[in-house]
């Protein structure tokens, strides 16, 4: 494996740490901290932010599989790269999740008659959300996440270098602020995964696999359709930017 794909790995799961570790630490202190909903939402769009703006010349700063899938989908990124980007993805989550349990005090996450939470995203029940609910809701909000994605970090025609990182960012405020009370708002799969795994709670899982997923596939789609297609057919490329992989480009780079 060369230098450039060590790199893209290495900055894959850093920022999707930070965004698990930041994220769903936030939800663990939301409550007795007095921060709520509003500081949860502000956690995870501003860890977001900071680590695309830090890390995209390295990788694109994907930080979550429903990207990837949504970009590998419309061929602005090789399989093999995909894949490795995926894999990177849940190992990061999944280790800043154990990284929680450890660093937070028991009584956080563990409070005598609530169970263990380090963030879990769940479904709300009490709130009259089911499962299938859950799954479409994840869907449109990854939906916005990836088309935000696409339209300042694909598209060279939009401010990737100046304001991808605090649009990409600001969905996560904004779907945290409307659908984080109904399903936590993960829109990625490594930030469920982690902290379901970490407290041995897989039982809805699949929501926030499929949901995040079909949302982030439905949104490139549509974006490379509806704004990119006819462009590249006419002889149009867009510019080279961090998240776009040339076919070149293999494991063997």
């Amino acid at each position: 494996m060369s230098e450039k794909w060590q790199e893209q790995l290495v900055a894959e799961f850093i920022g999707t740490f930070a965004l698990v570790f930041i994220g769903a630490g936030a939800v663990v202190v939301a409550g007795p901290s007095g921060s709520g909903l509003v500081g949860v939402a502000l956690a995870h769009g501003v860890v977001l932010a900071v680590m695309v703006s830090v890390l995209a010349h390295f990788s694109g700063a994907h930080f979550n599989p429903a990207v990837t899938l949504g970009v590998w989908v419309v061929r602005k990124i090789t399989t093999p790269r995909a894949v490795l980007y995926v894999a990177t993805q849940l190992v990061a989550g999944i280790v800043a999740a154990f990284a929680l349990k450890w660093v937070l005090p028991e009584q956080l996450w563990n409070p005598p008659g609530a169970g263990e939470s380090l963030g879990n995203t769940t479904v709300n029940v009490s709130l009259g959300m089911t499962e299938t609910r859950a799954f479409v809701v994840e869907a449109i909000l990854t939906f916005f996440l990836v088309i935000a994605v696409f339209g300042t970090a694909v598209d060279d025609r939009g401010p990737f270098a100046k304001t991808a990182g605090l649009t990409i960012g600001l969905v996560l405020v904004f779907d945290i602020l409307m659908g984080g009370p109904l399903t936590g708002a993960s829109m990625n799969p490594a930030r469920s995964l982690g902290p379901a795994l970490a407290t041995g709670d897989l039982s809805e899982i699949w929501v926030y696999f499929a949901g995040p997923i079909s949302g982030g596939v439905i949104a490139a789609g549509l974006y490379w359709s509806a704004f990119l297609w006819l462009r590249e057919r006419v002889g149009q490329p867009p510019s080279k930017v961090p998240v776009e992989a040339t076919h070149e480009e293999g494991l063997s780079d």
